[in-house]
């Protein structure tokens, strides 16, 4: 015969077990959401990188042109003083 101790015992183990199951499904699940989405969030960097990488190249380009005026300017500037001075 099952002793009620026993009874109580098995009961307790038995939605223990259970209990771990349902807990490791959820575990999976959790854990196959947060691969979802870093696989999102590395696809949205890697689309920020390219928009970054498109958007500094003009701006590098741009950058150049400016100092390379400005380097014109100067050396026109000292020319001319030179030619004025002569």
């Amino acid at each position: 015969m099952v002793d009620p101790v026993q009874a109580v015992l098995l009961v307790v183990i038995v939605l223990l077990a259970m209990l771990l199951l349902v807990l490791g499904i959820q575990i999976f699940f959790i854990l196959k959401e947060l691969r979802r989405t870093l696989s999102r969030a590395t696809r949205v960097l890697e689309n920020t990188e390219s928009i970054t990488e498109s958007v500094s190249e003009p701006m590098s380009f741009l950058s150049g042109l400016l100092l390379s005026t400005k380097s014109l300017k100067t050396i026109s500037k000292i020319l001319r003083r030179a030619k004025d001075g002569d």
